[in-house]
């Protein structure tokens, strides 16, 4: 056999992929995982539960802290340099999102990711007032409550009341945005969140998608957030 002999033109040619791996599997957890906390949080506190409140909220922390970590070193849809753009991008964005030739983006689109930004931003704000609240009808405090004096503790657990109802606005945008993306643009942005894939036709990016995860990277950040929450908790 002449190993020189060179290839028919076209039988080198790798098929294309039918599905394109847009999240990663952390990422994926992360998302979900927070939004078990939140409702688990909201039920715990309606029920007077907040011996499980507590550890939802420290939860959460870590999962804040992974997830920032995530944003520098994960795959290319999850870093924030990928889809934070400034206001041009943005609008240019816009202009095209009812085109015909419209086109889902490689991951978060130019306006989802200030969705995605709002949401980190509101989840961590809520849960860092958490850290200093106290509740005496409850007799529940949290981790950093004793870092302030009782006044102190007492304002942030009013503002980490009244901050939810922020939180569930900004979670009730991005739910809007999710019904609009599923209805009038036909995309379903909820399946690749919970497959990591969809369809690799008329897509932005890559037709096989992301590279495969680093698990140094992963082992870094999950000791990283278990670092965390250890050094608020103790």
């Amino acid at each position: 056999m002449d190993d020189n002999k060179p290839v028919e033109s076209g039988s080198a040619t790798a098929p294309t992929p039918s599905k394109q791996k847009v999240w990663d599997a952390p990422t994926r957890l992360v998302h979900w995982t927070l939004v078990v906390c939140i409702g688990l949080s909201w039920w715990t506190v309606e029920n007077k539960r907040m011996d499980i409140h507590y550890w939802s909220g420290l939860t959460a922390l870590g999962l804040i802290v992974f997830r920032v970590y995530w944003g520098f070193v994960g795959p290319e849809t999850a870093r924030f340099a990928q889809f934070l753009k400034g206001p041009r991008t943005v609008f240019t964005y816009l202009g095209k999102l009812f085109r015909p030739d419209y086109r889902a983006s490689f991951g978060h689109n130019p306006l989802g990711a200030l969705s995605v930004i709002a949401l980190l931003l509101a989840v961590a704000i809520q849960v860092g007032l958490g850290l200093f609240a106290s509740d005496t009808s409850y007799v529940s405090s949290g981790p950093l409550s004793n870092l302030v004096d009782y006044e102190t503790s007492e304002d942030i657990t009013e503002l980490h009341e009244d901050f939810f109802n922020v939180l569930l606005f900004v979670i009730g945008l991005h739910i809007a945005a999710i019904a609009f993306y599923l209805v009038v643009k036909r995309t379903n942005l909820v399946g690749p969140m919970i497959t990591g894939s969809r369809k690799a036709d008329h897509v932005e990016g890559p037709p096989a998608g992301i590279a495969p995860i680093s698990w140094v990277r992963l082992l870094i950040g999950m000791l990283l957030a278990a670092g965390v929450v250890w050094l608020v908790a103790r």
